[in-house]
């Protein structure tokens, strides 16, 4: 597989590669919705400081460069950073997984649906043979994102931690 674009949009939202001076930028909407994203993202349960975001924003860079995870910042039209979402190596060769999280704000407006579309679109442009999307079982909005992109439901495994995490995949396009 090859490396994805460090850019990526459609007409309404771009995905651009995280930065390490978006610091302030990531504190700031990951700290707004700390109590939005605790309930499914187990990184955010403890709070979120300064420390935490520098260190995810060295792991992106790092990842990226070994070919491991690639995350973008989602930035809304009005050049408002939104969340955050990537595509992940975790479900082994030929396969990228996609991830994502919008704040509390902008949720609810299809921006996470419109970045996991252009990431399924990157992933079979790099190569990839299939896309996974892994979500909590009682997470109804981003239930909706596979369903409205066409992906098929595999099944359902345990979630570190408690809980049951619904497994979605779409193969690439013949």
């Amino acid at each position: 597989m090859y490396v994805p674009a460090a850019e990526l949009h459609d007409d309404v939202v771009t995905l651009r590669r995280w930065r390490a001076e978006d610091r302030d930028v990531l504190l700031a909407a990951v700290a707004g919705s700390i109590d939005h994203l605790a309930r499914w993202m187990p990184w955010a349960s403890d709070g979120y400081t300064e420390q935490d975001a520098v260190r995810y924003l060295e792991s992106c860079r790092t990842d990226w460069d070994r070919g491991e995870t690639f995350n973008y910042a989602i930035v809304a039209p009005d050049g408002v950073t939104a969340g955050s979402c990537g595509l992940m190596t975790r479900f082994g060769p030929g396969a990228l997984e996609i991830g994502y999280w919008l704040t509390r704000e902008r949720s609810g407006n299809g921006l996470a649906t419109r970045a996991a579309a252009l990431l399924t679109d990157e992933a079979f442009r790099v190569g990839a043979d299939r896309v996974v999307i892994v979500h909590d079982d009682h997470n109804d909005r981003s239930r909706a994102i596979p369903v409205r992109l066409e992906f098929t439901e595999l099944g359902t495994k345990p979630r570190p931690g408690g809980g049951t995490n619904v497994v979605w995949w779409r193969a690439a396009p013949r």
